[in-house]
Order: structure tokens, then sequence, then C-alpha cells
């Protein structure tokens, strides 16, 4: 399957002719330093090439979830294909491009799909897919662009004074993802979005705790300034991999701080039906065993990136195979 791509479709209106090509310029280094199918078609696809196209990037980029989609019901297996395929590719646009006004650029022109999505005229065919998911269970829009707030976030914001400053980026980051989880499975009240959002938060900050210094590679430290001023860690410290005591100790309370919140989430489980309840219960035990993992290594992440062995994957899987033939207790992970 193939788009053809117009370089000058989508160019922000932005007052100015001068400022257009500036833009349209900038949007198009972006783009260029991305899969060439990311970018927006001339004309937008039949929904079946859309369909097609949400399917394959979602199992060839995503191990993951390739594995969860193994438990999903045959009626949902597209709808998601075609939130992760949203997901994917709103992140690639702010995380794999590495030109902060480029990566910009993209993200507003993504913004205008999405607004076309919700008025009926999307090209890209993400959203010629996503707008048959939006109809069928009545996504607000605000869960979509909510994600895009956060990545542009990520070519401002590079340090977090506060725990509560992490919280409110994982508002955006993460849990609008659960939010779209629950819609698609039925539900869109404000007691499991709430749930879902410790779960979410959770899995994010262990996906932090994980990649210290991958992240810092990029520039980012999400670790919040007054724990590193509290346990007396410098981001030299970070950034020469230095496992010193102070910052595992660091590590230490920043672990049990993100099981304290997949904890608070637990609930969800027995709130949902047996179909979602072994996804909750097979995400939160991978997110639980990344920190059992760094818990493990004595907290010394720099340099030394926890990972999940293969026999523990294949134990979740087979934990969540069992628990979809024979029900979930509602005990999910410890």
């Amino acid at each position: 399957m193939g788009f053809a791509i117009d370089n000058h479709q989508s160019t922000i209106n932005i007052g100015s002719s001068s400022m257009n090509t500036a833009t349209q310029n900038s949007a198009s280094l972006g783009w260029s330093r991305l899969p060439a199918t990311y970018a927006i078609p001339v004309t937008a696809p039949t929904l079946a090439e859309a369909r097609e196209y949400c399917a394959q990037l979602a199992r060839s980029h995503y191990e993951n979830f390739s594995v969860a989609s193994w438990f999903l019901p045959r009626r949902l297996r597209q709808h998601f294909f075609n939130v992760y395929a949203y997901c994917r590719i709103s992140d690639d646009l702010g995380d794999e491009v590495g030109d902060t006004q480029a990566s910009l650029d993209l993200l507003d022109q993504w913004q205008h799909e999405l607004d076309a999505c919700y008025d009926g005229s999307p090209k890209h065919p993400v959203f010629v897919a996503l707008a048959e998911t939006v109809r069928k269970f009545d996504i607000p829009k605000h869960e979509f662009s909510d994600l895009l707030v956060a990545f542009r976030q990520d070519q401002a914001i590079t340090r977090f004074a506060t725990f509560d400053d992490v919280l409110a980026y994982c508002h955006y980051s993460a849990n609008p993802v659960g939010h779209l989880v629950l819609y698609l499975c039925g539900y869109s009240d404000s007691a499991r979005q709430q749930l879902s959002d410790f779960t979410c938060t959770a899995l994010q900050l262990a996906n932090f705790w994980q990649d210290v210094s991958a992240d810092y590679e990029k520039g980012r430290v999400y670790l919040p300034l007054e724990d590193l001023r509290r346990f007396a860690v410098s981001e030299e410290d970070i950034a020469t991999k230095q496992n010193t005591p102070a910052f595992c100790s660091m590590m230490k309370f920043e672990v049990e701080r993100a099981r304290d919140w997949f904890h608070r989430g637990l609930p969800l489980v027995g709130k949902v039906d047996r179909e979602l309840a072994v996804d909750l219960d097979l995400f939160s035990r991978g997110g639980m065993e990344i920190l059992n993992a760094i818990e493990k290594q004595s907290y010394a992440v720099l340099g030394n990136r926890p990972a999940i062995s293969k026999s523990r994957k294949l134990a979740l899987v087979g934990h969540a195979a069992m628990a979809k033939l024979f029900g979930l207790s509602g005990k999910a992970a410890r």
C-alpha cells in the first residue's frame, strides 16, 4: 500500500506567506526524518486501506502490543489498532524528529488532521480509520489532543521541579491512553477513569525510572529536582552514570512510590469485564516487573537499563492466558 506525499496540502495557515513558507520547510524537514508512510497523503485512502495501515503499524512497531492483542476480543481488535497507530505516530512526531521547531510544526499538522477527523474530512489513513472508532464509541476529541499537549511540552520542558509537576505531565502523556482503552471497552465514567489514571501514571513512572540514562541522553530528566536535592544527587552523577549510594537510595524511594500508584489502581481490575481485566492485569504485572528488575539490580539503573527476562515475559503471558481461559481472580500484580 502506498500514499502520495503532498508537502503543501496540510500547511498550517499562520497569517503570512513568509511564515507559511518557513513552517512548510520546517515540516518538510520533519517528515523527511520519519518513515515515508507517516506523511499526510494528497487524497484519503479507502477505509479498508486505512484499517490495514493501522493494523500493520501496530503489529510491526511494538511486540508487547502484539502479545496483548492476543487477548483482545476480535470485535475490538481493529479499534485498538487504530488508537495504537494514532499514539505511535504522535509519539514519534514529538520524539524522533530531532528538531524542536520541526516537531512542533508536525504536531500542529497532526492536530489539524485530528480536527478534520472530527469534522469528517481526514486524509491521513490513521484518521480515516480512527473516525470510525470515534463514532462507534463516542470518544471526546480531548482524549486524543491531550496526548499532543505532552508531546509539545517535550520540546520545551526537560526538567520537573516537583513530583506534582511529573504527575501533571503524566496527566497528558499517559492517562489519556487509559481513558481511550476504557472507552473502547464501553466505560466512560469518572470513577473508573480515576483508577485507570493511577495505573497509567504508575506505568509511566516505571518507564521513567527504567530509562533514566536514555532520557538524559535526550536532554530530559524526569526525576523531580526536589528529590535530587533531598538525596544529594547531582545531574553530574546522572551524566557520568555514577550509581552512587545516594542515587540508589533515591531510586529505591521512587520505585516504592511507583508501586504505591500501581496498588491504587488495582481495584479497577474488579470493576471491568473479564476480557479487559485480563489485559489490565497483564500490563500492571509488566509494569511491576520493571520495578522488580530495578530492585534486583540494587537500583543501579544508570548505564544499566533494567529489563524483564524472556522467561519472565513468557510467565506473564502464560498467566494472562490462564486467566483468559479460567477467569481472573481479581487480584492483579503484586
